[in-house]
């Protein structure tokens, strides 16, 4: 079963305290974060001022070229390997900066890195995963940032399979903390009903060895 989760039809309002999730973990979901202007800006900046790179992934004892696009930042040359493939963080951006700013005033959590994400339509996507790989902060909160293609999010309990599901709108922040990536998996569905390019910035906290 599919639980999907929608503002508030009456006053339009998204209450970013709520936690989505029934148990076992904390979502917070703030809407949009910026007005139109401002995403708009933002994701023309990142989309082309960032060098994007195929991402390269092992699945099944093979080597996955994507179509998907990524970039690694952080606040010293971190490296991080998930699917079997390594990156080293590049310094921040003067926008990276500004959104990373932004993003902790909100969430009132701390981030020194961010895995960037482009989607160059709706066909491109994420299979089911969960951001626990050992260099990562325990529990640390994951803030996601989205600018573009508005795409439907989903999470998925580990033992119950219980789904919940969500639009990520143009400028809009999601953050996971908590036990989250611990007990729930989650997806970026693809479709064919979008051809607009999306850009994801998850900010996370890397400890180093």
């Amino acid at each position: 079963m599919l639980r999907h989760i929608k503002m508030d039809l009456f006053t339009n309002q998204i209450d970013p305290t709520q936690n989505i999730l029934p148990q076992d973990g904390t979502v917070n979901y703030f809407g949009s974060i910026v007005n139109q202007n401002k995403a708009d800006y933002y994701f023309e900046q990142l989309l082309n001022g960032i060098p994007w790179e195929q991402d390269v992934v092992h699945m099944f004892g093979k080597r996955i070229v994507t179509k998907r696009k990524v970039a690694w930042y952080g606040d010293k040359p971190f490296e991080y390997t998930y699917s079997k493939s390594t990156k080293k963080a590049l310094p921040w951006t003067p926008v990276l900066l500004k959104l990373k700013q932004l993003t902790e005033h909100l969430t009132k959590e701390t981030y020194n890195s961010c895995l960037l994400n482009l989607y160059h339509s709706g066909e491109e996507g994420m299979g089911w995963h969960s951001d626990n790989e050992k260099e990562l902060k325990q529990n640390g909160a994951i803030a996601s940032l989205s600018f573009g293609a508005e795409r439907k999010f989903v999470f998925k309990h580990r033992d119950t399979k219980e789904k919940v599901g969500l639009q990520l709108d143009h400028g809009s922040l999601l953050v996971m903390k908590g036990a989250t990536q611990e007990h729930w998996l989650h997806r970026l569905p693809p479709t064919k009903k979008i051809g607009k390019p999306r850009i994801n910035l998850t900010f996370r906290t890397i400890e180093p060895n």
